[in-house]
């Protein structure tokens, strides 16, 4: 899950997850408060009850199905906490997965893939930062999705037998609008709504912005063709420096100790750390896939807040190399 709140000074990510072939569950949740990023991460062994999301202080529940989850980040050293409520207010579709063992890597080895379904809705409740409980505004909004199956990168170095460890060099982007919202490939549309099932997002011409003393993205206007034949132009700018960096979240390894999803094998155990991100030598050393809250502007004028994700300093390299639908926004 990924959400903001009304103002785009608070952008909060918490994900988890099972391996029951390694017996280990894990969680993170990120609060980025204007530019303050703390991280808690926590792993256990998952047990006997498979049905149990709780990992340390951070506590998911599932409310209603498809429809409401409960996201709790109870009061730990790091000063950070939080009790949120998503309402899914976009229809979710399934996903199918994408690859199988005959193009695996070594030979009969499944190339990573995952099933699941994604959606945008409203978020209620409140944040504490440091003793300070703010709660969130009526547009407080963001995107969540659940998925299963075999992970990229799960285990580390030591497990992927020389395949990548990231997500690739695309990212993604969430950003909703009351008329559709964009996830990725896709876009979703608000119950009630007269179109069927979802929409297919081709290949996007981007043109990408970059700090540069970071290489890390800061602006971007992109072009999309939806297979409806309908096209639309995206200009994101991101707001001051509202990024969740993901490694912190075990995305190919976090900054510190280079623990990967997956990867920690010791005693259950809740750490984590925050991180002044007014810092250009601090963003650099926590780069990788990062979640940048933007404000998005539409070719027909209509604003919202979303996400862009980029792999940094992936992206700014794969602009500067020349490659197909990536330039740098000049």
């Amino acid at each position: 899950m990924v959400i903001h709140d009304d103002t785009g000074e608070l952008l909060i990510a918490t994900g988890g997850s099972l391996y029951p072939n390694l017996d280990r569950a894990e969680a993170y949740a990120i609060v980025n408060s204007k530019g303050r990023h703390t991280t808690v991460r926590s792993f256990r062994s998952i047990g006997a009850d498979r049905t149990d999301l709780r990992v340390g202080p951070i506590v998911p529940t599932i409310v209603r199905g498809l429809r409401e989850w409960r996201y709790v980040l109870e009061p730990n050293e790091w000063g950070v906490s939080y009790d949120l409520t998503f309402h899914d207010t976009t229809r979710q579709v399934f996903r199918e997965p994408l690859s199988d063992s005959a193009h695996g890597f070594p030979t009969g080895r499944r190339n990573d893939v995952t099933s699941g379904f994604e959606c945008f809705g409203s978020v209620t409740g409140w944040v504490e930062i440091e003793g300070e409980r703010t709660t969130l505004g009526p547009n407080a909004a963001g995107t969540r999705d659940r998925h299963w199956g075999t992970g990229r990168g799960v285990g580390g170095p030591e497990l992927s037998l020389g395949g990548r460890l990231h997500v690739g060099t695309n990212g993604n982007a969430f950003v909703a609008f009351p008329d559709w919202a964009l996830w990725g490939d896709r876009l979703f549309y608000p119950f009630g709504d007269p179109a069927s099932g979802s929409t297919r997002v081709f290949k996007p011409t981007r043109r990408l912005r970059f700090e540069p003393d970071t290489d890390i993205f800061v602006e971007a206007i992109v072009d999309y063709e939806f297979d409806n034949g309908k096209q639309v132009q995206l200009h994101y700018e991101r707001v001051g420096q509202q990024t969740a960096y993901l490694r912190c979240g075990m995305y190919g390894g976090t900054p510190d100790r280079d623990i990967h999803q997956g990867g920690y094998d010791g005693p259950d155990v809740t750490e984590g750390e925050t991180y002044d991100l007014s810092r250009p030598e601090t963003r650099i050393g926590i780069r990788g896939l990062d979640e940048h809250l933007c404000r998005v502007t539409r070719d027909d004028g209509q604003t919202a807040l979303g996400i862009y994700q980029t792999i940094d300093p992936v992206a700014y390299e794969v602009c500067v190399s020349g490659r197909k639908g990536w330039n740098l926004l000049v």
